[in-house]
């Protein structure tokens, strides 16, 4: 039987910053994978807010 190893890829969490910084309720988050070999620092992408409807910058949180 293999041995189970750690692995590179992680999971993380993204947050909206528009929203975080306009003070309205509630949060827009995402959860993805990103292999932590490739990329160390943390990810940003751009995703649908759906209360602010529209395309925001996620920053990983986690």
């Amino acid at each position: 039987m293999a041995k189970k190893s750690k692995g590179n890829r992680i999971q993380v969490i993204l947050e909206c910053t528009e929203h975080k910084a306009s003070g309205m309720p509630g949060t827009s988050r995402y959860i993805t994978q990103k292999n932590r070999k490739n990329t160390p620092e943390r990810i940003e992408l751009k995703k649908y807010n759906p209360i602010l409807k529209k395309k925001t910058i996620h920053k990983e949180i986690k």
